[in-house]
């Protein structure tokens, strides 16, 4: 496989094309930022362990009988993945109140929610990535229903095969991003799970084991990155 001209460079991902148009290179980067980019840093091997996390998840959720987008790895940052067209919603899944939601709504930080609770934001950086509901999908054209519908199904079974696997690791996932995509007319899993889309606490302590040790200035966030690449990438070149 031969890799191309850069298509797109995110926050912290860039997209390569290559000379199989059915496949494209995603390099993780060492970039990190948060609060809408106004907190910005680059931090040694991040890129590598997001990189590492995100092959394992989306490898065990393959098995598992979740269709993504993860084809093989090319280097230790850099994912082989098939090209789909991605579609403009950001999938959340909460299973514990966190973040935005105990600032929007009256939980308590570490209140269980059950049954989880499935958000849909407008992925766009232009209008501030709003929340969004299935009619505004709807009326947007960013999804038929049924294929919402499949979304928030495969959504689900993501989150119970993750909670699953990350419990017998020692790691909580109080809320975590998904992203869809269209591969030959079917929904995909699409983009990465990693320590950059999940939060993940350690069971015993309550400890933030992902960007919020960044966001937050709560400690080593590479120290962080690597005790989640430890616990769940057997082998790790650490």
């Amino acid at each position: 496989m031969i890799k191309e001209g850069e298509l797109y460079s995110g926050k912290a991902k860039t997209v390569y094309g290559t000379d199989n148009p059915e496949k494209l290179i995603m390099e993780f980067r060492d970039s990190l930022t948060a609060f809408n980019g106004k907190k910005k840093s680059e931090v040694p091997k991040k890129g590598y362990y997001n990189a590492q996390i995100a092959a394992k998840l989306l490898g065990l959720l393959e098995e598992n009988g979740i269709k993504t987008h993860f084809d093989s790895m090319l280097s230790g940052n850099e994912m082989v993945v098939d090209a789909v067209e991605i579609i403009k919603i950001e999938v959340i899944v909460r299973n514990i109140a966190a973040g935005s939601l105990v600032k929007k709504y009256p939980f308590k930080t570490g209140e269980k929610l059950d049954p989880p609770i499935i958000l849909f934001d407008y992925k766009s950086d232009e209008h501030g990535d709003p929340m969004i509901n299935d009619d505004i999908a709807l009326a947007l054209h960013l999804a038929s229903k049924d294929e919402l519908t499949e979304i928030r199904k495969m959504a689900l079974k993501i989150n119970s095969i993750l909670l699953k696997y990350l419990d017998e690791k020692g790691i909580l996932l109080p809320d975590f991003k998904l992203e869809f995509g269209r591969y030959h007319g079917k929904i995909v899993l699409a983009d990465e799970i990693s320590c950059d889309t999940c939060r993940f606490w350690d069971k015993i302590t309550g400890e933030s084991l992902d960007k919020d040790v960044f966001r937050f200035d709560k400690g080593d966030l590479a120290a962080a990155y690597r005790e989640v690449a430890k616990r769940i990438v057997p082998g790790i070149n650490l």
